[in-house]
C-alpha cells in the first residue's frame, strides 16, 4: 500500500522541480529517514509554503539515492537536500491554478489537531505523511480544474 507524503516547498524550489519536467525531487538532510521510506507507487503532493496554495501531485517511481549536485535552495548554504526520488507527475496546475489552501486545508483531516482557524500550522515542517483520504480530496480538485482548463474554448 502506499504512502500518501505532502512536501511543503518555498515557490522557487518548486518552479526548479519543475523546470526538471517534475522527474526529480531533493529533500533536506535531516529527512534522510523519511526518504529512505519513500518508495515506488507512493505520492507526493506539492504544497507551498509562502502562498499556502497546492500546485502539485506526483508519484515516485524510484527509490531514493544521495546526490549533492546543488540544485535546490535554503537560507543554509550548506544545505543541498541530498536525498532525491524519481518522481512522475500527475496533476500539475498552472500557476494561476493553484488551489487555495485557505479553503481546502481547514477540511482535511490531518489538521484535526489544530484549531480552524490555525490549520496551517500541522504544515509547519517540510515533509508529511497525509492520510490517503486527503491526498485524494486535494488531488480530485486538482484534476476538476484540469478538465476545466482542457473543456475551455480556445483563446485568439
Amino acid at each position: 500500500m502506499p504512502n500518501y507524503w505532502m512536501l511543503v516547498t518555498t515557490p522557487e524550489n518548486y518552479r526548479t522541480t519543475k523546470e526538471q519536467g517534475l522527474t526529480l525531487q531533493g529533500f533536506r538532510a535531516r529527512h534522510r529517514r523519511k526518504t529512505q521510506r519513500m518508495l515506488p507507487k507512493d505520492r507526493l503532493l506539492y504544497y507551498l509554503r509562502y502562498d499556502r496554495k497546492f500546485a502539485a501531485t506526483a508519484t515516485i517511481i524510484s527509490p531514493f539515492t544521495e546526490d549533492h549536485r546543488p540544485l535546490w535552495k535554503d537560507a543554509n548554504p550548506q544545505e543541498d537536500f541530498p536525498y532525491r526520488v524519481r518522481i512522475q507527475p500527475n496533476a500539475v496546475l498552472e500557476e494561476k491554478e493553484f488551489l487555495e489552501a485557505r479553503q481546502l486545508g481547514p477540511t482535511l483531516h490531518y489538521v484535526r489537531r489544530w484549531i480552524p482557524e490555525e490549520w496551517y500550522l500541522a504544515f509547519q515542517e517540510d515533509l508529511h505523511l497525509l492520510p490517503q483520504r486527503d491526498f485524494f480530496l486535494i488531488e480530485g480538485e486538482m484534476h476538476r480544474v484540469m478538465d476545466k482548463r482542457s473543456r475551455a474554448p480556445a483563446r485568439r
